[in-house]
């Protein structure tokens, strides 16, 4: 065997597919019993005509990203249904804010749509530059500088105090909202980042739900794999070396027990010293309705951030930071039958896909929390819960190894772990463990289902291990 990759997410497969483009022998090994890592679904438990999504649900960087992009889902048979409404943010005691594909539209339901205009309106009109630079390898010149001279003041903006120059009460929360995904203190340069690309996508090419489910993302890459004689082994952990080449798609930590005392000294001390960041905790409910939303233009949202305000979020994601569990925590929220009306049982059920930020480790069952929060928007939201499956932050990690203690983005919650991944080295995607490398989000770019860590590090292995130094055609 030529590659073997550890770890069955997005970007262990990305990078699998492009080993195996090449001509190499490629296995993949996953300790879950089923492929997918954070882009897997799985039937409920007890209502087998609902699917629910493991952890990644929408996806706009299916659409965006580069290794997407070139890997073309739709012609390999994955729809991908865009919604006319990206994301909404209800508000207490007034109309929601709402981020529309349409951003005229967007503009125009918000109080002041100018400001919000002045802050996406450029970066809509050059998508695709923000995107390649966001999710960049960052040691290469920008494709577009026209896109990073726009991007630049508008993070130091939303990402500083300056950011309450953003005008309107729903503006400021539409933004937070979108920012909040990074799990981090609010204003951050990190939450700045990921909030821009996340609203930029949302008015350039929507916010699209996997029809049936995200497994259909991973799906697609093993298909691909095994059409180019890649070989994939599920429920087999890793407790020893590898033989040749090793891509990791695994918190960086998982390299300590492995290759114990054979670490080089220096980066076996940064991995000791490798620090995670606060925690989801996970509440997928079955619904026998539709949410009784008070603002009713919530109904044709698929995705809702559900935190209020600008300042409630921000002191929430400050709790959390600090250790403590938010009296209203950042809630996330999916509907994705919305979007994909197949994902509703032959009896009316359908999924409602939830996300609560908790501290690092919390055991505490989010369903209550989870469903006041609901509530404050749409009374009667217990009335329509059929059943709850919860999963705390402290137990995330049985279903995925990385996500330690409940962190999601594996400890990419900075501007320099975006950069220099879990060490200062000028490849992140190596080590100075021979033949072993890195692929997981703890790399860069960092967190979300868009496969360009594997890109980049299947990129590093064909250059330094085989000689190869033209990537692979991605086409289907």
């Amino acid at each position: 065997m030529d590659v073997t990759v550890v770890g069955s997410g997005p970007n262990g497969l990305s990078a699998a597919v492009i080993c195996a483009r090449a001509g190499l022998k490629v296995q993949v090994i996953e300790a879950q019993p089923t492929f997918g890592g954070g882009a897997r679904s799985a039937v409920d438990c007890a209502f087998p005509g609902i699917v629910h999504d493991v952890c990644s649900a929408v996806h706009p960087l299916a659409l965006a990203c580069a290794f997407f992009a070139e890997f073309d889902l739709a012609a390999r048979d994955v729809m991908l249904a865009v919604p006319d409404i990206s994301y909404a943010n209800p508000l207490p005691d007034r109309p929601a804010a709402i981020a529309y594909r349409d951003l005229t539209r967007t503009c125009a339901e918000l109080d002041n749509g100018t400001s919000w205009r002045r802050l996406l309106g450029p970066l809509v009109a050059s998508s695709r530059g923000v995107v390649e630079f966001l999710l960049g390898d960052k040691r290469s010149v920008p494709g577009s500088l026209l896109s990073v001279a726009q991007l630049g003041p508008r993070m130091l903006a939303q990402g500083t105090p300056a950011w309450w120059s953003l005008a309107g009460e729903d503006a400021r929360a539409l933004f937070t909202g979108v920012a909040a995904h990074a799990i981090s203190p609010m204003p951050s340069l990190v939450s700045a980042g990921a909030g821009l690309m996340l609203a930029t996508l949302a008015h350039s090419v929507g916010w699209p739900i996997p029809v049936g489910g995200s497994q259909a993302i991973a799906d697609a890459l093993i298909a691909d794999l095994l059409s180019h004689g890649g070989e994939l082994t599920a429920g087999v952990e890793i407790n020893d070396p590898p033989g040749g080449v090793v891509v990791f798609d695994t918190a960086p930590t998982t390299l300590l027990p492995i290759y114990r005392d054979t670490i080089p000294g220096r980066y076996a001390k940064a991995l000791q010293r490798y620090r995670f960041g606060s925690g989801a905790a996970k509440v997928d409910f079955v619904l026998s309705d539709e949410i009784p939303w008070s603002d009713p233009r919530l109904a044709r949202a698929p995705t809702l951030h559900l935190g209020g305000t600008r300042g409630q979020m921000a002191q929430a994601e400050a709790d959390i930071a600090a250790g403590r569990h938010a009296e209203w925590p950042m809630v996330l929220a999916a509907c994705p039958h919305v979007a994909d009306p197949g994902r509703v049982d032959s009896t009316g059920r359908r999924p409602f896909w939830t996300y609560a930020h908790v501290p690092a480790g919390s055991a505490v069952d989010a369903t209550e929390t989870v469903t006041r929060v609901v509530e404050r928007f749409a009374p009667g939201f217990r009335d329509v819960v059929v059943a709850a499956r919860s999963v705390p932050a402290a137990r995330m990690a049985d279903h995925n190894a990385n996500y330690v203690g409940g962190d999601i983005a594996v400890g990419a919650h900075s501007v320099w772990r975006a950069i220099a991944g879990p060490a200062l080295r000028l490849n992140p995607w190596s080590t100075p463990i021979p033949k072993v490398y890195l692929c997981s989000a703890a790399t860069p770019p960092g967190a979300g289902v868009h496969g360009m860590c594997g890109y980049y590090a299947a990129r590093t292995v064909l250059r330094r291990e085989f000689g190869i130094t033209d990537m692979p055609k991605l086409t289907p």
